[in-house]
């Protein structure tokens, strides 16, 4: 029997590899499966609806943008803490797979209902209807994509065999996307068919292939048990302890920044194709640039796993913002009748799209390895939270602002627009994009993890699994074995708290950590009501568009009230240390290792010792 297709005792379903074995082709295609039923909706969601409400259902564009910026700060809320409960969940169907089987049918409906709005809806109620369906959306994809993409991790720990794994993911992201970014364009040309009629074929279709797919992953793929019973973390210290890991830091920033030039295009291709190129049949010729796009993307993905295979992934990965960069900077110089150009152009950039799809995710997985030898824990899907909650607030204000600043500037609906308009739309589309391509090339190219690198890291895991200490291969510092007990619930605990809090409460008293949680929860959701005051007073008539600025404050409301959940989540901790259950000798050791971690740039610090059981 192959090593691959080994069976869990009691199941005759495969599951994953050991660290160095192959994956079964059986195994890849029942896991990347269903990114291709998920890519498809994103992008009728992301490039089609925007316009279709704005121009079909007549919703004014500072109100899409509100709404936008409404559900995605809700979006990335979800994202922690669906990730702290998948880590924490453990039932017959193990961690990941009870909400694919329930996230996905509900995330169906609910893309169904945005992408068919009532006919009779339009301006007020019409942006009611999308911003209620959009949020949904994006809590039920949450509930479901985020466990799939923290299975994937778990199912091979081989370097070059996850690059694989998610190549062939990624390679099903991007057919699904050719499929939607084609099918409105074919589907009303070929077909005769409205946009409505267009999209509600559409919605039927990719919800059901959704749901199919899906299921076929959860019936026939298992979860390795020896990662589903081990225990997990507290949520707030295991936020602390990821933001430590200098690796995860440095691919996250570089993540983040990076968002930015996907979210910009993704809004502003429509526009830019139907203002600034102005072909003779912008639906069709939108429909063949974004098949340009991910068709070179998708072509290219095996040459970009053949160049990882023998450069490395950061240097295949490094490679590849080359030709984002100089491809997007050119578009800024293409005008009315350009489209050729444009093509070309947009599929030089699809190439090195391509890498970036699957090359992140196999880093991210190399980091939440790094992190298991010193937590001793498996927190794939709260790195996959973080992975999926910072960029998005990032991608809020890149998606939302740009046509809420063309809004502001005089765009007028189906019209030919003003000069300055115009010229908006080519600096969003082109040079914001490549900007931000450049700031995240230059944060990449420190990311540490080599092959060899990681195989160490495995290799200490191993050692810890014995009871051995280990060596950090990055930091060469000596890393004891996690031991579960008193003494790693106390270092847990501590965490929940910041330096400058811990010299606080030895400075000022026992009563300063509640004091410290409940200034910093009272800021934050002041903020938030703020906010929401402020949207309110301006926005006190449908009839109106509410602007750019309203999509910022959004923004910043959203984010303040993650700020608010994360404190009030210590809340009770706060009052634990409060109360005297852990020795200031011990406080006071934790923050010697804590300064040594930032300075190390390692996720944990060393776990204290010979202190009473805070739990």
């Amino acid at each position: 029997m192959d090593s691959a297709d080994a069976k869990i005792a009691g199941g005759g379903s495969p599951t994953a590899a050991h660290a160095h074995e192959p994956l079964t082709l059986r195994i890849k295609l029942l896991y990347g499966a269903p990114s291709f039923a998920g890519a498809a909706m994103i992008i009728p969601i992301f490039i089609n609806m925007p316009k279709f409400y704005a121009d079909v259902v007549l919703v004014p564009l500072g109100y899409l943008a509100m709404a936008i910026a409404v559900a995605r700060s809700l979006d990335a809320l979800s994202d922690p803490l669906m990730g702290w409960i998948s880590d924490h969940t453990h039932t017959r169907l193990g961690r990941r797979r009870p909400y694919m089987l329930i996230g996905a049918p509900l995330c169906g409906v609910a893309f169904f209902c945005l992408l068919n709005p009532p006919a009779s809806f339009t301006g007020g109620r019409a942006a009611i209807w999308f911003g209620i369906t959009f949020i949904l959306y994006f809590i039920f994809h949450t509930v479901y994509v985020l466990p799939h993409y923290a299975l994937g991790p778990e199912l091979t720990q081989d370097y070059n065999e996850r690059s694989t794994l998610f190549a062939w993911r990624e390679s099903f992201t991007i057919l699904g996307t050719i499929v939607a970014a084609a099918a409105p364009g074919i589907m009303m040309q070929v077909g005769h068919l409205t946009e409505r009629q267009a999209y509600f074929r559409l919605g039927i279709f990719f919800s059901v292939i959704l749901t199919v797919l899906y299921t076929l992953l959860v019936l026939n793929i298992k979860e390795r048990p020896d990662f589903v019973a081990r225990e997990s973390n507290p949520l707030v210290p295991g936020v602390r302890r990821a933001l430590r890991n200098r690796p995860f830091g440095i691919l996250l920033g570089s993540y983040v920044v990076g968002s930015i030039a996907g979210a910009i295009p993704a809004t502003m291709m429509p526009f830019f194709n139907a203002y600034v190129i102005r072909p003779a049949n912008p639906t069709f010729w939108l429909s063949m640039l974004l098949l340009g796009y991910f068709g070179f993307g998708f072509i290219s993905m095996p040459i970009w796993v053949w160049i990882a295979r023998r450069v490395g992934k950061l240097n295949a990965w490094l490679a590849s913002f080359f030709l984002g960069i100089s491809g997007g900077a050119a578009m800024f110089l293409l005008g009315p009748g350009d489209v050729w150009y444009l093509l070309v152009l947009i599929c030089w950039a699809g190439i090195g799209f391509g890498a970036g799809l699957f090359l992140t995710p196999s880093m991210q997985a190399d980091v939440i390895d790094y992190d298991e030898l010193y937590t001793g824990k498996r927190r794939e899907a709260q790195y996959t939270a973080f992975w999926s909650m910072l960029p998005k607030f990032v991608a809020i204000p890149s998606a939302a602002v740009p046509i809420a600043i063309l809004a502001s500037l005089g765009y007028i609906p189906n019209a030919i627009q003003a000069p300055r308009v115009v010229f908006a739309i080519r600096a969003i589309f082109a040079l914001g994009p490549a900007t931000c391509s450049v700031l995240s090339f230059l944060i990449a190219r420190r990311f540490p993890i080599t092959e060899t690198i990681l195989n160490q890291i495995l290799d200490g895991i191993k050692l810890h699994e014995r009871a051995e200490a280990a060596v950090d291969p990055l930091t060469g510092a000596i890393v004891p074995p996690p031991t579960p007990g008193h003494d790693e619930d106390v270092g847990w605990f501590l965490d929940y708290f910041s330096s400058g809090e811990l010299k606080r409460y030895l400075a000022k008293g026992a009563s300063q950590p509640v004091r410290d949680v409940l200034t910093a929860a009272a800021a934050s959701i002041g903020v938030t009501i703020l906010s929401v005051i402020y949207v309110l007073h301006k926005v006190s008539s449908l009839s109106t568009d509410p602007g750019a600025m309203i999509s910022l404050i959004v923004v910043a409301g959203g984010l303040a009230l993650a700020i608010f959940a994360f404190h009030l989540m210590r809340l009770g901790p706060a009052r634990r240390l409060a109360a005297g259950e852990v020795p200031a000798d011990v406080v006071r050791a934790h923050l010697g290792q804590v300064v040594e971690a930032l300075q190390t740039g390692t996720p944990s610090p060393a776990v204290a010792t010979g202190v009473v059981n805070p739990s």
